[in-house]
């Protein structure tokens, strides 16, 4: 019984914190958006000296939300929230183009979006999201890219996030935010991939993309990301990657009490699967799975030589 407690007691501390986490309350109305003349989109597109452009081609009076403006307020599976983006309603194979210089830093399927796109921005401190992209056309899967690459195209109704039975409106998803994907979290209301969210985006970082590419300035240093409470911002993910890691110790020493190396190298081979996987979905947690998973397949290797080496060991002495 005492062994039993022993490891209840990181997993009510974990589910502790998750609800404690889930207690914040969203602020029920958000800073409207600025309203933005994009008369001179065109002009915008065609001069290279300017940092930014718009990511299709053709954009006067087509970048009107009719259906989620920036910081407009919905209601979602989960609830109360606000868009984090832009969406632009434009026909199925739509060319999109980055809006700055930079680095692909996530190119594939997720979820809801259908296929995904983020590229980073270093010299102005931002990341531009692409959501609903065709992920059965060409695209652009990583590498630098200048303003105005072709990276992807606008996906079909039952691929860009949508299915032929519930088929999703084709648009763009443009998200703008300050700071670099690797300065947030994969999971919670700080994720790096967020579309609508229940916090206001602009104090998480989120900026008005018709506004920046308009106003085409930089700020001195780039744009400045949000700081944020380390543990409000990361909980999620740290109490996940808390939970494989009590999980991974927790078979690790049973294993090595039990003696069962295969038990260990099963789990491991579990988990760095499944660290296969978030991988594939952009989680930074995935690397601990991955240590995990080969710690667990080690230590059950080391079990099994050291097994044979006993057993080669008594029959020399009994010869």
């Amino acid at each position: 019984m005492r062994s039993v407690a022993w490891y209840a007691l990181p997993l009510f501390f974990i589910i502790i914190l998750l609800l404690v986490t889930g207690c914040a309350q969203p602020p029920r109305t958000c800073p409207a958006p600025v309203s933005v003349d994009i008369s001179n989109v065109e002009q915008l597109t065609m001069d290279d000296d300017l940092p930014f452009r718009f990511p299709m081609e053709d954009m006067s009076n087509r970048f009107v939300i009719d259906a989620a403006n920036f910081a407009s307020h919905g209601t979602t599976s989960r609830g109360p929230e606000f868009h984090a983006a832009e969406d632009t309603f434009r026909p199925a194979g739509t060319g999109v183009y980055a809006i700055a210089d930079g680095r692909i830093t996530y190119s594939g399927p997720m979820g809801g979006y259908g296929l995904l796109i983020i590229i980073d921005h270093p010299q102005a401190n931002l990341y531009s999201l692409y959501g609903h992209l065709s992920p059965s056309m060409w695209h652009l899967k990583s590498g630098r890219v200048e303003k105005g690459d072709l990276i992807a195209y606008l996906g079909e109704a039952h691929e860009n996030g949508g299915t032929r039975e519930n088929p999703l409106r084709t648009h763009l998803h443009l998200g703008l935010r300050a700071g670099q994907k690797s300065d947030y979290p994969t999971r919670g209301q700080w994720r790096w991939m967020a579309g609508w969210i229940a916090p206001c985006p602009q104090g998480l970082g989120w900026l008005q993309p018709s506004l920046v590419i308009t106003n085409q300035e930089i700020p001195e240093g780039g744009f400045q990301a949000p700081t944020g409470n380390f543990f409000n911002k990361w909980a999620v993910e740290l109490i996940m990657g808390g939970v494989y890691l009590v999980g991974a110790v927790s078979m690790l020493v049973f294993g090595l009490r039990t003696d069962k190396p295969y038990v260990m190298m099963l789990s491991g081979a579990v988990l760095f699967a499944a660290g296969v996987y978030f991988f594939s979905t952009g989680w930074n947690m995935s690397y601990l799975m991955f240590m995990l998973g080969v710690l667990l397949v080690a230590a059950g290797l080391w079990v099994l030589i050291r097994r044979f080496h006993d057993k080669s060991e008594s029959l020399i002495q009994d010869d």
